[in-house]
């Protein structure tokens, strides 16, 4: 978390205590080991969101429309949204980089599991496990920048560390897209299995041993909640995420209705989104150490236009080409945006505030792709569009008013 911005005024929980201090690591491996948790960022998200890039061949494969596909999307998020909130008091005493390497190691085996489904059911049910490492993944390792680096790197060590889910949209979907499109779709999952082994591997070598700080409890959960500061932003996030997914989550029928955008196109034109995306994460995470509420105000301002204006932009391929980078260069800026805001908020409720925060990010992926089906299925892809270009739209009457 970006520990390093001042606290804001508003009051916020007492910091959990700890039977004595823990050092941090030495340098060269505090750095290391940033890597290897932006890895494992980079590893959930690409797994969550995998058959973003693949709905058309997973549903023609098991037989499921293209909303009821989304389900792959929609259940991990939902376990991941209870899994974060509950991880951190249910972990107790247990060292994090053993916590992490076991989820590493389950959700390789997930993987395995969704590359060989033979049906849809045993697909969500592998699912399922894939959101309970999401949600712990990202419980534990969004709070731990502090640990492993000196406190004028933190900010940076944070962003790197949430580069992750950005780099996931550049190499990560539409890498799998590409599988899906030059051998199946079961070929993806199956090279995301292996990832994440080898990046299990990774936080075993390189992160120090991690004993908790304190031990997280309900009621501190709870004391978070009476934070103002931490209620708007959990508000800003849940419709950001929420709008996001519901649009993204079916972006490829969108492209696929394009005058002059081929199916073949797609891959590369997600490749071009998450270059944005990257962009704009550390763009993002230069202005949220300065001031979150600009940076959100910001990303909710160009998501809202940019999602919009491809709602009616379906006739030009350059244009929604364009409108498609702006969007993957605002929602960049999100997450490390909005975890800027949660560590100004309750400065002292460092892994408390990653699974409140990772929780309502994953009910916003959960829900949004949910509802964005049943649209798609109701009404066409359209209309996802305009409920995100909505929900970013009533972010800003909250930020304004907010003073972080």
């Amino acid at each position: 978390m970006t520990t390093h911005l001042p606290p804001g005024p508003s009051p916020s929980p007492s910091p959990p205590t700890s039977p004595s201090p823990i050092p941090k690591a030495p340098p060269a491996r505090g750095r290391a080991a940033v890597l290897a948790l932006a890895a494992a960022t980079f590893t959930v998200v690409t797994t969550e969101m995998l058959p973003v890039g693949l709905l058309s061949p997973i549903g023609a494969g098991l037989g499921v429309s293209e909303g009821t596909a989304g389900l792959a999307v929609t259940l991990p998020g939902l376990v991941a949204a209870v899994t974060a909130v509950l991880l951190p008091a249910l972990a107790g005493r247990a060292d994090r980089r053993a916590l992490l390497c076991g989820l590493l190691l389950a959700l390789a085996a997930a993987n395995a599991l969704s590359a060989l489904a033979p049906g849809f059911g045993v697909l969500l049910a592998a699912r399922l496990v894939v959101g309970v490492c999401i949600g712990g993944v990202w419980a534990v390792a969004a709070g731990l920048a502090h640990r492993l680096v000196p406190g004028a790197s933190v900010g940076r060590a944070t962003s790197v560390i949430f580069s992750g889910i950005a780099i996931a949209s550049v190499a990560g979907i539409p890498a799998g897209a590409l599988v899906g499109d030059l051998a199946s779709w079961r070929w993806a999952f199956a090279a995301a299995g292996v990832l994440a082994a080898a990046v299990a591997a990774a936080l075993a070598a390189l992160l120090p041993p991690l004993p908790p700080e304190g031990t997280v409890r309900a009621r501190e959960m709870a004391a978070l909640l009476r934070t103002p500061a931490v209620r708007a932003g959990i508000l800003v996030i849940a419709l950001l995420v929420t709008g996001h997914f519901a649009a993204y989550t079916y972006v490829r029928p969108v492209l696929e209705r394009v005058d002059g955008i081929a199916a073949g196109a797609i891959s590369g034109l997600l490749l071009v989104y998450g270059v944005a995306g990257v962009v704009g994460n550390f763009l993002g995470g230069a202005v949220a150490a300065r001031s979150p509420r600009r940076a959100l105000l910001t990303v909710s301002a160009v998501l809202a236009g940019a999602v919009g204006l491809l709602a009616a932009a379906e006739g030009s391929a350059w244009v929604s080409a364009g409108l498609l980078v702006v969007w993957g260069l605002a929602y960049g800026g999100v997450s490390v945006s909005a975890q800027s805001w949660m560590g100004r908020a309750a400065p002292g409720a460092r892994e408390a505030g990653a699974g409140v925060f990772a929780g309502v990010f994953n009910v916003g992926i959960a829900v949004g792709a949910g509802v964005g089906g049943l649209l798609m299925d109701a009404s066409g892809p359209t209309s996802p569009l305009l409920l995100a270009t909505a929900l970013a739209t009533l972010t800003l009457p909250t930020l304004t008013r907010t003073r972080l």
